[in-house]
């Protein structure tokens, strides 16, 4: 993981020297309008930038990239113009500088020292995009290719405060959480199954000084997790469950996270199509998240007692994967009839669930790719939120609010007899498509402790960009929901 050196400046941006200046600019109604903190910059052309900029197709719109000479008036080598989009308040959204930071940091592949004035707009947003716009996984290419840039001095008039240190010094420890998720995910399976992940996620906690336990197959069969092991049965390589723990100063609440690590998905017996299975890779997304926001957590110290189920298997087809018509015991005693392998995620969840309940925590937040279902109701790129009303909708405001943008979802009591099974306590999917994101969330319900506020965020589309990378998102993994995770745990701390 590599991610640029960040410093707070109060020199005016004309006066740095630097060898690329960023500004914003704005979609105003006439053409490109230079953002706040770009006046002194503007003024350097004689107040004609905006006309420079249009003259050179700029308008201002969402992370649009215009670069010209610096010229006589400036310190700086090069100018890079970054639009902002519209602007319909007093000033720019925090995701709106997020992604303009995300676009200019990756248009600054390989220079070495950059300044921006985007701090001006939004601290905490500016360093979080530039952090993640910065983000390239290389591990495997036999070329280098060039490097992200290296520094970047952000230019706000208040950087020797401790609010503005306090904004660089947690939009930094966000942002490097989300890209430790990010590597987790782009690790190819081969490198990346229940064993190794479970020993890198334990390396990951020791290093931030967080309480570890694995349990091994053995252990796993000791204990009677007949999801995790039943899932795991068809790979040569076991499962595992790993358990995180932070107990933070003056820690008034108990909180449990649980994420679903399958490091690679077959769909088993069931088996999926061959078309587009390589992403896959990205069915322990969940999981990379959880392990990620606990190294966090740690790192930021939250006031809080957070412990983090984490079950790792690998969906294989082979002579002693499980089939469609068997029936799991499940840990806690409840039995499932498998009429699908493919819904393997919610087995393993299950088990996860009990566990995290029996630590009496006074949140559960569960996260993982669960459906495809969430594809076809949300898209790519909004993440669903479903559990208890209460605690969903409070979810689902802050995901809002980091710009993840989770969006609340109902669980329709009459879609829980389609659960129903004739030999077990109930079947692990239902016997049609309709509503299928919402049936799974009924079912993990069924082993969520009673009275416990939960909240499952469905990441299916959203942990993994099979496009082009945008903004501050790289393709491959997203690291969607650290900051929603992060931001959650923070108001939990603050407001109980």
């Amino acid at each position: 993981m590599s991610t640029p050196k960040l410093a707070l400046t109060d020199t005016k941006a004309a006066k740095l020297t630097a060898d690329v200046l960023v500004i914003g600019t704005i979609a105003g109604a006439d053409g490109p309008e230079i953002a706040p903190g770009g006046e002194e910059v503007a003024a350097s052309f004689d107040g004609d930038l905006a006309k420079v900029l249009a003259t050179l197709g700029a308008s201002g719109k969402a992370e649009e990239v215009v670069k010209l000479p610096a010229g006589s008036g400036l310190r700086a080598d090069v100018l890079l113009a970054v639009g902002l989009g519209k602007v319909t308040g007093d000033s720019p959204t925090g995701e709106q500088v997020r992604r303009a930071a995300g676009a200019a940091a990756r248009a600054l592949s390989g220079v070495a020292h950059a300044a921006t004035t985007l701090g001006a707009l939004d601290l905490g947003a500016a360093v979080q995009g530039t952090v993640l716009g910065a983000y390239s996984f290389r591990k495997y290419k036999s070329e280098p290719g060039d490097d992200p840039v290296n520094q970047v001095d952000l230019v706000v008039p208040d950087a020797k405060d401790d609010a503005a240190k306090h904004a660089l010094k947690g939009g930094t420890a966000i942002g490097e959480s989300v890209t430790i998720a990010r590597d987790l995910i782009n690790t190819p399976p081969n490198d990346l199954y229940p064993g190794s992940f479970a020993d890198r996620a334990s390396e990951l906690a020791r290093s931030a000084g967080l309480e570890v336990e694995v349990l091994d197959e053995a252990a796993l069969r000791k204990g009677g997790y007949g999801g995790i092991l039943g899932v795991g049965a068809g790979s040569s390589r076991p499962p595992r469950l790993v358990r995180l723990r932070h107990k933070g100063p003056k820690a008034a609440k108990k909180v449990a996270l649980v994420g679903k690590g399958v490091t690679f998905d077959t769909g088993g017996i069931s088996l999926k199509p061959a078309a587009s299975m390589d992403e896959m890779t990205s069915d322990m997304s969940g999981a990379a998240a959880v392990i990620a926001t606990m190294v966090l957590v740690s790192k930021l110290n939250y006031p809080l007692d957070v412990t983090a189920t984490v079950p790792m298997v690998e969906n294989m087809p082979s002579g002693t994967a499980y089939r469609p018509g068997d029936v799991l015991s499940m840990y806690g005693g409840k039995t499932v009839e498998v009429l699908n392998t493919d819904a393997e995620g919610r087995l393993i969840l299950a088990d996860a669930i009990v566990r995290a309940g029996e630590d009496e925590p006074d949140y559960l937040i569960e996260t993982s790719t669960l459906t495809g279902a969430q594809v076809v109701a949300l898209g790519k790129r909004t993440p669903a939120v479903m559990g208890d009303e209460d605690f969903r909708d409070r979810v689902a405001k802050l995901s809002q609010a980091t710009g993840e943008g989770a969006w609340p979802m109902p669980l329709p009591e009459e879609l829980r007899g389609d659960l129903d099974s004739k030999l077990a306590d109930l079947a692990n999917v239902a016997g049609h498509r309709w509503g299928g994101m919402l049936t799974a969330g009924l079912f993990l319900k069924e082993f969520v402790r009673d009275g416990l506020p939960w909240a499952h965020i469905d990441v299916a589309g959203p942990a993994y960009n099979t496009n082009s990378p945008h903004g501050y998102t790289a393709k491959g993994g997203t690291g969607v929901p650290v900051r929603t995770i992060a931001a959650v745990l923070a108001d939990i701390a603050e407001n109980g």
